[in-house]
């Protein structure tokens, strides 16, 4: 056996003769007046970030609310601001759709306000009335026995009340209507900043992609022009699914002889197009539950007939024209994007959730690396069984 020759140890080199003594020596911190000066300032830029990120949250909701729904008018109007600002300046074009859409309002509360108005102060006088109608025919139908005074304990309300509140919505109506039409500052404020956004939105395209270096500034465009096509194309195309929705069902329920035909045809038009997947069923269910608490029932009956009728022409024919560039999601996920936007930011949140959930999706879609699928997992459903079979068990 032959011996392994040792190895010498390296020879340890010595310390540096100030090492040791800085070692002994204690810590001191040296406090420089530019270092105290340069911290004094970083918390106090510190404490008023959280102090403005508090009076955000807190104080300024009236005023986030109205830039977001000014953004959404803004983008909402893109695709006729665009057409009409090859032939003039922009902001003239802004402004010869934002008058166009003041006209259409004006005209629309002239002819109808007051009768809307009259009708909703009806149905809140005769809600008790519709409700008890109602028990009646459910007990009628049912054997059961509900009554109006045991629905009201369970909810922790009575009679009285209920009726003292429908009386103050309805006597309060009118008031609420001069108080919306005083607010002429909050309307000004609108309509400017959706001036504004609308007129000036390349220069804003511009200054907030000048913020980014030269290799993002290509991600901000494809942001920008997705959220534009996106919100725009979803808001533009639901005002309009609303309105034939709603003036269709209106014009139903006036020839049937059904009461407050335009109250019920607005609201139908609304929910059904704003709410996504149920929306239609919510919409449709106020309708039918006046109809069959009327003296004729066979109105709630005929609601129902046109509602279904009208759902399948509008799913074959209307929204595939109109919605052929507008946002095209699962129902799961818009209906949870309307949901998580209106539990964050209320109105404005329910409006852009299904957008902005678009959006992001799109973005996702864009810059995400794909991979191609496996044979097994290009199959059809159950591959991944049969695959599972052919692996020896242990």
């Amino acid at each position: 056996m032959t011996e392994v020759p040792a190895v010498a140890a390296a020879p340890e080199r010595p310390a540096p003769p100030g090492d040791a003594a800085a070692a002994a020596l204690p810590l001191r911190v040296i406090l420089d007046p530019r270092n105290v000066v340069r911290a004094s300032w970083g918390i106090a830029f510190v404490a008023m970030c959280v102090v403005f990120g508090r009076w955000i949250l807190e104080d300024a909701g009236a005023l986030i609310f109205t830039l977001t729904m000014s953004w959404i008018a803004s983008v909402a109007m893109e695709p006729a601001v665009s057409r009409l600002a090859k032939r003039m300046k922009r902001g003239f074009a802004a402004i010869i759709v934002m008058l166009a859409v003041v006209v259409g309002s004006v005209l629309f509360i002239f002819m109808f306000g007051k009768l809307l108005a009259d009708q909703l102060a009806q149905f809140l006088r005769g809600l008790p009335a519709l409700v008890d109608s109602f028990i009646h025919l459910v007990n009628d139908t049912f054997g059961t026995k509900i009554s109006s005074a045991n629905l009201l304990d369970t909810i922790g309300l009575t009679q009285d009340e209920i009726k003292q509140l429908t009386a103050e919505l309805a006597g309060g109506l009118f008031g609420v209507i001069v108080s919306i039409l005083e607010a002429v500052f909050s309307v000004f404020t609108f309509g400017l900043f959706t001036f504004y956004f609308s007129a000036d939105a390349p220069r804003l395209r511009r200054w907030i992609a000048r913020l980014f270096p030269p290799k993002q500034q290509v991600v901000v465009e494809t942001v920008w022009e997705l959220a534009v096509q996106k919100t725009g194309g979803y808001v533009a195309a639901r005002v309009v699914l609303a309105g034939i929705c709603g003036g269709a069902t209106a014009l139903f329920l006036l020839i049937i002889g059904m009461p407050y035909w335009l109250l019920l045809g607005v609201w139908t038009g609304v929910v059904s197009q704003f709410v996504p997947t149920i929306g239609t069923y919510i919409a449709i269910a106020l309708p039918v539950f006046i109809g069959l608490t009327s003296p004729e029932p066979i109105k709630g009956v005929l609601a129902l007939g046109f509602a279904l009728v009208y759902q399948q022409v509008e799913n074959l024919t209307i929204e595939p024209q109109i919605s052929a560039k507008a946002v095209h999601l699962h129902p799961a996920v818009s209906f949870g994007a309307v949901m998580l936007g209106a539990s964050l930011f209320g109105v404005a949140g329910a409006l852009v959730g299904v957008p902005m959930a678009a959006l992001i999706l799109s973005l996702f879609e864009i810059y995400s690396h794909k991979y191609e699928l496996a044979d097994f997992a290009a199959g059809p459903d159950g591959a991944l069984d049969a695959v599972a079979a052919d692996v020896p068990q242990p």
